[in-house]
């Protein structure tokens, strides 16, 4: 199961996240999210976690309770992206 952890500080590390939200269960991968051009850390990141129930236990109970460098994080069940259309880039060409 995958939850999405958003508003984290820009200087958060994979450590940090896990050791928040390691109590809540096991901790399969958690993939932090960076800007494609800069490489800077975007603020937030998807966790993979062991079982369905820790995911909503930590979303459930958690969502706006916890902190990381004086930011309240966003915790909520994550989902999956809708695919683009072929052939249409963000840049505008095609």
């Amino acid at each position: 199961m995958r939850v999405f952890v958003g508003n984290l500080p820009f200087s958060a590390t994979e450590d940090e996240v896990k050791n928040i939200l390691g109590g809540f269960g096991d901790i399969k991968a958690i993939k932090m999210i960076s800007d494609r051009e800069t490489g800077k850390f975007r603020g937030f990141a998807f966790v993979d976690l062991d079982n369905k129930a820790a995911a909503e236990a930590i979303g459930a109970a958690q969502d706006g309770k916890l902190e990381l460098g004086g930011r309240t994080i966003k915790i909520s069940e994550a989902t999956e992206r809708a695919p683009r259309p072929q052939g249409q880039r963000r840049d505008g060409n095609s």
